[in-house]
């Protein structure tokens, strides 16, 4: 594998990366946007207190999903063996990021939606017959998610694991 083709592939890496912190920043704005709309919308102190704890996980997973998450450019002047040594550190430190997940994408977001699921039990104006069944698929539904998103996670940390074992194939061949 030569110079040119590791830095082909870094940065073609790079834009997916590039790709995915706008695509989560956009949809963090989207949710934080959201909350703070409902935030103006209830007087229950209960529901801001969730909302406001959505709205800080959100801003702790943007913040921690860029100085973790960002790739960082490859020296222009680096040979075959920085070329490598700089693509499996920042392969590495993707899939380190990816899978912490638990820890700084969703865990956050666990205490403001615990709130919100304990604030809408309480103000339940009685209307709903089944409310802890509403209640209760809610959570379900939430929990389903996360545990998704993790898995897609997990197998992307894989992919990345995989990648790196390549490189240290092609180092120690070299």
């Amino acid at each position: 594998m030569s110079v040119e083709q590791i830095r082909l592939s870094a940065g073609r890496f790079r834009r997916k990366v590039e790709w995915r912190n706008a695509r989560e920043s956009v949809a963090a704005l989207v949710v934080v946007l959201f909350f703070a709309f409902e935030f103006m919308r209830t007087n229950d102190l209960l529901a801001r207190v969730g909302f406001s704890l959505i709205i800080a996980g959100m801003c702790y997973m943007v913040r921690e999903l860029y100085s973790r998450g960002s790739w960082r450019r490859l020296p222009k002047d680096a040979g075959l063996s920085s070329c490598i040594e700089f693509q499996r550190r920042e392969l590495e430190r993707q899939r380190d990021l990816v899978s912490s997940v638990w820890r700084w994408y969703l865990g956050p977001m666990i205490p403001g939606l615990a709130v919100l699921i304990v604030a809408f039990a309480r103000i339940n104006p009685g209307h709903l017959k089944h409310f802890e069944l509403v209640i209760a698929v809610y959570a379900l539904a939430i929990a389903a998610a996360f545990v998704g998103i993790a898995k897609l996670n997990e197998r992307a940390a894989r992919r990345l694991q995989r990648r790196i074992d390549q490189l240290n194939e092609l180092s120690s061949q070299g």
